[in-house]
């Protein structure tokens, strides 16, 4: 009888509690290097999606068209998504690379996490001879 009980209430906090998706469409704030920008990313199915850059062009404009990118979601809560961008790095120049966000949902329309920026110059320092730039989001569901 107790286990039935245990078994009973179990359930009920399951049906009550619904699994966060990454499907929809997300506004996201990240910082890195002393940048904040936006973005809205859309999930779609099969892990497609795309991102609309909403002040990463020169002079913080919209860029006119969105870019591709895929997103993954692991049992865990934990999501990624990326995609190609140009941002303004540093005081003088704009980079071509790629945005890896990398989080966990901390609400069932919230995420936030690390954000890794890696560019296709090369950088003789760096032990994977790209530079990179680490960074932080949040995601919120529109």
């Amino acid at each position: 009888m107790k286990f039935l009980f245990v078994l009973l209430l179990a359930s009920l906090v399951l049906v009550q509690t619904p699994a966060a998706k990454v499907n929809g469409r997300w506004r996201v704030k990240f910082k890195m290097s002393g940048l904040e920008k936006n973005v809205i990313f859309e999930a779609k199915e099969n892990g497609a999606g795309s991102f609309k850059l909403l002040d990463t062009g020169p002079d913080d404009k919209p860029v006119a068209e969105p870019v591709p990118g895929v997103w993954s979601q692991l049992t865990n809560d934990r999501v990624s998504f990326s995609g190609e961008a140009e941002l303004p790095i540093g005081t003088c120049c704009r980079e071509i690379g790629t945005m890896m966000f990398k989080g966990r949902f901390t609400s069932p329309n919230a995420i936030s996490g690390t954000l890794v920026f890696v560019t296709s110059v090369d950088q003789e320092e760096s032990a994977f001879k790209f530079r990179s730039e680490v960074g932080t989001f949040e995601a919120t569901k529109l």
